[in-house]
């Protein structure tokens, strides 16, 4: 049987591997971006400080690490060069001292020492001198290497050289127990340093005869060579926190002065966002402040000769509507069919309801007043008060909590709830509650009816202008079903929000949400 032919091979078998790759990117982008979201402060001012301070901390750490590299790689040259000019010193001097004999050495060794000594301390003992030493380093290891190979080169006759770095004080220097200590001043202060800091000694022991031994204690040309291997100096460290510091300090002020005009822009657009009168703003600053302030300025201004010729249309509207809708009227009466005459009463009617619902909207949401301190309980109390006296069963504790908000404004839109809740439950509570947002703390007004509630499908609909449900209708025929939205632009105009639920237990509940302050 044929084969089929490998051209006619399905064409989707793997998707190529840069398409998987720019499907999972965008995952990975997303979560790097939550990440840094998260580790990240929420203001500029904190953002740009951490950046600064982690990039200057990064610059720190890898300048740091590059120049202890190169420090170290220097400190070990040194420690050679050094390790092995000591060392053929320090052959000459034994060799030096081979060349006498026995019973002349300790005499020589004396003048020596009379006359201020030399480079090393020298001594002739029995036996090895015990000596501590002064702990793991690396440079001190490598120096100890350098001088025992260059020993070994330069004394190849001789037995394997005892060395040691150790720390003068309490250096014992004789087999019979003598220490630095107990030795004059001038026999070893031109050899040994332990002012203002003690350096550390390179002991040399080594056998030239049986029981013969020659004792050499000496600095190394740089006597403090160990500092050079650690790049943490107190010294530098105080440098990088002073950096860092000033570092922080200028940070702070730059991004304070650079983010004080935006901090006014965005309080002159909250302010104009809810109606109050708007704070002049810097005209100095950067230049794309400068640039975002006229543009704000210029929309502002667009906004309210739009809000103004609004205002004017509406009541041209009013004026214009109500002659013809009169007229039409009168008219109607000189109709002599009674039916027909009934059915555009009725129109004109309807006609001249929505054209005062229209007005009552715009003059009911556009009130101009500024913020005041209202006390809630003695607002709410008030609208209580004329409720009881026509009968009405009404739940409410006072709470004692004041609101920054336009008392007018506020109170038509609790009003508007307030008498919808009279007109469809037979019994209204009211609540005044704190609560805690993510902006701050929060008031919560809830006015819940015992009504019929409202059907799920048709509470996205409550908001919108002449829109009433049937009970609505057969309970307040007067109504124009603007209330809900009216309510809603003025709390939304306070930074708040506007909230509709059926409550657990029957009835509406309607939760006004307004900032503290």
């Amino acid at each position: 049987m044929p084969q089929p032919p490998e051209s006619a091979a399905p064409e989707t078998a793997l998707a190529p591997p840069d398409a998987a790759e720019e499907t999972r990117s965008p995952s990975l982008r997303g979560r790097l971006a939550a990440l840094l979201d998260w580790m990240l402060p929420d203001s500029l001012l904190g953002r740009l400080s951490v950046v600064m301070i982690f990039g200057v901390l990064v610059t720190q750490v890898a300048g740091g690490l590059i120049w202890d590299i190169q420090l170290r790689s220097k400190s070990e040259a040194e420690t050679r060069v050094a390790a092995q000019h000591l060392a053929h010193s320090a052959a000459s001097a034994i060799r030096y001292f081979m060349t006498l004999p026995p019973n002349y050495r300790p005499l020589m060794i004396q003048q020596l020492r009379e006359m201020g000594g030399t480079r090393f301390f020298i001594n002739a003992n029995s036996s090895a001198v015990p000596v501590k030493s002064i702990g793991e380093s690396r440079l001190a290891n490598l120096a100890i290497e350098v001088t025992a190979q260059t020993l070994r080169e330069d004394l190849p006759f001789l037995p394997e050289a005892r060395l040691a770095f150790a720390w003068p004080d309490g250096l014992p220097v004789a087999s019979d127990g003598l220490t630095v200590n107990d030795l004059p001043d001038n026999w070893v202060q031109h050899i040994l340093l332990t002012k203002p800091n003690s350096a550390p000694v390179l002991v040399i022991q080594m056998q030239v005869e049986s029981g013969r031994w020659i004792y050499l204690a000496a600095l190394m040309p740089n006597p403090y060579f160990l500092d050079s291997d650690n790049p943490l100096w107190l010294d530098r460290l105080v440098l990088q926190g002073l950096s860092l510091a000033a570092i922080l300090l200028l940070t702070i002020l730059v991004v304070r002065w650079t983010t004080r005009p935006l901090a006014a822009l965005a309080d002159a657009a909250e302010a104009f966002g809810k109606g109050e009168t708007v704070p002049s703003l810097p005209g100095t600053g950067s230049r794309e402040y400068v640039k975002t302030a006229r543009a704000f300025s210029g929309m502002r201004e667009r906004i309210k000769r739009y809000l103004e010729d609004r205002e004017r249309l509406f009541v041209s509207i009013s004026h214009d509507l109500r002659t013809p809708i009169t007229r039409l009227k009168l008219r109607t009466e000189l109709m002599d069919d009674d039916a027909m005459r009934t059915d555009f009463h009725d129109d004109l009617d309807e006609l001249d309801m929505m054209v005062k619902g229209a007005l009552q909207s715009v003059k009911d949401s556009d009130i101009h007043e500024n913020r005041t301190e209202v006390r809630l309980d003695a607002l709410v109390l008030r609208m209580i008060r004329d409720a009881r006296l026509a009968g009405h069963e009404i739940a409410f504790t006072p709470s004692g909590i004041n609101v920054m908000a336009k008392p007018l404004a506020l109170k038509r839109a609790i009003g508007n709830l307030f008498d919808n809740a009279l007109y469809y439950g037979q019994k209204v509570e009211i609540s005044i509650r704190p609560s805690a947002g993510a902006d701050g703390d929060l008031v919560e007004i809830e006015i819940r009816d015992h009504g019929p509630g409202v059907p799920e499908d048709a509470m996205r609909t409550l908001f919108q202008p002449y829109v009433r449900l049937e009970h609505g209708r057969a309970q307040n025929s007067g109504g124009m079903g603007l209330g809900l939205g009216i309510s809603r632009n003025i709390v939304q105009a306070h930074g708040g929000e506007l909230l509709l639920r059926n409550h657990p237990e029957g009835g509406l509940a309607a939760t006004i949400i307004l900032p503290a302050r």
